[in-house]
């Protein structure tokens, strides 16, 4: 049985999505904790309401990223999880926190990497004039938003979008790869080969989805 730590910054609707599909689909996993770095954070009343174990480690309290993150470091390992899942945690993190889970850490980010990295990817998508745009999971590495990437999901983008319709759409996405890719994981089904995830057997890594969203 895997175990698996979940952290989050906001509602964690990422994170409730491994949650119900670890339920329904009955992973080979137990999810030891939600760990967050706010206390109002909205995810950790359904992580609680789920019966997960919720932990706070605000980073207000730390005058240094370092500190802070050696903090979080020592909840994590509390629970000595095979698998760190980054669900919206809006930290970025040191090198050293980022080595000390190598290949057992996956974050999912808001664009087909390796465009758009950091922060408002849908408004540089959009400003960018792209016609497709989406989600990636990827294994974290100590540059911000690369890694080897398991899973992406493309969306179109249409006339009329703005920041918000086009969040919204590469976000029920997001809901779609990020579990899949977590499961891949916890089956021990996926390897790093350089700068490639390899997925044995072999199923697509990536998701092509309609307008509204929905994967075809």
């Amino acid at each position: 049985m895997k175990k698996i730590v979940i952290l989050i910054s906001g509602r964690g609707s990422n994170m409730e999505a491994v949650v119900r599909a670890c339920a329904r689909d009955g992973w080979p996993a137990r999810i030891c904790a939600v760990i967050s770095n706010r206390p109002d954070a909205a995810g950790l009343g359904f992580a609680a309401a789920n019966g997960i174990e919720t932990k706070v480690v605000d980073h207000r309290e730390f005058d240094a990223r370092e500190s802070f993150d050696a903090a979080l470091a020592q909840e994590i390992d509390c629970f000595e999880p095979d698998l760190v899942v980054l669900a919206g945690f809006m930290r970025v993190l040191t090198d050293a926190f980022v080595a000390r889970y190598t290949g057992r850490m996956l974050n999912v980010h808001p664009s087909l990497l390796p465009s758009f990295p950091g922060l408002r990817t849908h408004q540089q998508a959009l400003d960018a004039g792209v016609r497709v745009h989406g989600a990636s999971v990827h294994f974290v590495t100590p540059a911000l938003d690369h890694g080897p990437i398991v899973a992406q999901a493309a969306v179109p983008v249409v006339a009329g979008d703005d920041a918000a319709a086009l969040a919204a759409r590469v976000l029920k996405v997001e809901h779609d790869i990020y579990p899949r890719a977590v499961r891949w994981f916890i089956e021990g089904r996926l390897s790093i080969e350089g700068e490639r995830v390899a997925l044995t057997p072999s199923e697509p890594q990536w998701l092509f989805a309609d307008i509204a969203g929905e994967g075809v």
